[in-house]
């Protein structure tokens, strides 16, 4: 074909054939991967099979199959058996690898069996960001979202869940009992096949039915009431549609407002975040080494306790105060219409009276609350709107000084939810975007986990390597 670039004669035989360091330019990513393993003290780090056995077949050292894994998640190849053939027919890997080929179930066995030393290699990126001055700001943002687990939702059962499939297969017998005594009052060869079928059915649907009946104490054991056959960890979880949930994970992140690098992460199989907030902070503080940070995440994280926890650890918290107040969806007046005078230790009722402190109480979780009465309320005009008993109390907890100071902060600062949202919801979006519609393929926390931390090594390698540029990270690495 003229005026096309022509490509090579495949049969053609050349004399001297080109180097395979040819094909991987220096500025491949891949070069990154190799630098940043060789400097890393794997035995320290806890990886197993750094010193060979004397006898048996010799082993892939560590390095090697670490330099695979890594490359494979950076590269949207997450399956052992995908990477074993991406072993075999690509350069890059070849020449990370020096031609090796692992078989699938070495790769997936070294991913099983070194899983706290493989968060430990994603922690010591994180401090190599620090060294590299990349978390200057002190500024994090914290969410959390909800993965896909291998569990299917068929295989997750609940109270009501299992009681729904209790009473459809009691449904199905119903039917099925029905449509058989109408083939049992025919004669013909045809009703009677499928009255044999239909017996066959209903026997079976009877020992699910049993199986199903026997899982109900299982369930009542459970801690929070669910059994996961197949993810034994797997929750069920709702989503931000309504009526929508997946059966998965609770992924934590910490992320920095600067470079956007994930600083911490945890996952969890709790389905909500509230809670999360004060041990995400601290982990954070801790790997970007400052004694005091700040952080921002939705109303959510808004829980008291959590709150002082982050002010008392050196996280100045900045959460969205939570408004659920029964008075006010009745219509009245809720707690946020009286103001609190610091001064008086008194607050001011929407008629403007005073309300002074009446008693203390301790609750159920031990929180200490003042409360705070207008003994003539039934004087007042507008009671009809503030409350139907005898007189209105407002209650104050003994730090909830804490939380109307970050509410001050919040009001100062009123482009915080922006700069979270564009912040940590990103990070979220891509890994999911790279995990595809299975998101994780391993089971069990232990193993999520790990591959929840292979795959933010890989995410914040590629945005280092898009800030500073692969030479001079591998120049970093290296002095």
């Amino acid at each position: 074909m003229k005026r096309f670039v022509e490509g090579a004669d495949r049969r053609q035989v050349t004399l001297l054939p080109p180097c395979l360091d040819d094909y991987v330019t220096e500025d491949n990513p891949v070069r990154v991967v190799e630098v940043f393993i060789d400097e890393l003290d794997l035995g320290v780090l806890g990886f197993e099979g750094v010193v060979p056995e004397v006898t048996g077949r010799p082993a892939y050292h560590p390095s090697t199959m670490l330099k695979l894994t890594l490359y494979g998640y950076l590269n949207r190849v997450q399956s052992s058996r995908r990477l074993e053939r991406e072993a075999g027919r690509n350069i890059e890997v070849m020449w990370l690898t020096g031609r090796l080929v692992p078989d699938f179930k070495t790769i997936a066995n070294f991913r099983r069996d070194n899983g706290p030393a493989i968060q430990a290699v994603c922690r010591q990126f994180v401090l190599l960001c620090r060294k590299l001055n990349l978390f200057t700001d002190a500024v994090v943002a914290i969410d959390g979202s909800k993965f896909k687990a291998v569990n299917n939702r068929d295989k997750n059962y609940t109270p009501y869940k299992l009681q729904r499939r209790i009473e459809q297969v009691e449904e199905n017998i119903a039917r099925y009992m029905a449509a058989m005594d109408a083939a049992d009052r025919q004669e013909d060869e045809v009703a009677q096949a499928k009255s044999v079928r239909l017996k066959d059915k209903i026997a079976a649907l009877r020992e699910q039915a049993r199986q199903f009946r026997a899982m109900e104490q299982t369930i009542e054991e459970a801690p929070d009431r669910q059994v996961s056959l197949t993810d034994p960890d797997a929750r069920s979880m709702a989503t931000s549609g309504k009526g929508t949930g997946v059966v998965g994970y609770n992924v934590q992140v910490a992320v920095d407002t600067r470079h956007h690098l994930i600083v911490a992460h945890e996952v969890t199989n709790k389905g909500h975040d509230r809670g999360q907030l004060s041990g995400m902070a601290r982990h954070a503080r801790e790997a970007m080494g400052r004694e005091a940070i700040t952080v921002i995440a939705d109303r959510g994280y808004y829980k008291g306790e959590d709150i002082v926890l982050c002010e008392q650890g050196g996280a100045t918290p900045l959460v969205p105060r939570t408004l659920t107040s029964g008075a006010k969806a009745d219509g009245r007046f809720g707690k946020q219409d009286f103001v609190y005078l610091p001064e008086q230790d008194a607050y001011r009722c929407p008629a403007g009276q005073a309300m002074k402190w009446s008693f203390n109480r301790v609750d159920d979780h031990g929180m200490t609350l003042r409360y705070y009465a207008m003994p003539r309320c039934s004087d007042c005009p507008i009671k009809a709107q503030c409350t139907p008993a005898k007189m209105r109390r407002v209650w104050r907890w003994e730090h909830e000084g804490m939380l109307d100071a970050m509410q001050r902060r919040l009001d100062q600062a009123p482009d915080s939810m922006r700069i979270r949202r564009q912040t940590v919801e990103h990070p979220f979006g891509t890994l999911k975007a790279w995990m595809g519609s299975t998101h994780f393929l391993t089971r069990t926390l232990k193993r999520v986990s790990t591959e929840m931390s292979l795959h933010v090594l890989a995410y914040n390698m590629k945005r280092v390597i898009a800030v500073l540029g692969a030479g001079p990270l591998m120049q970093a690495i290296q002095a």
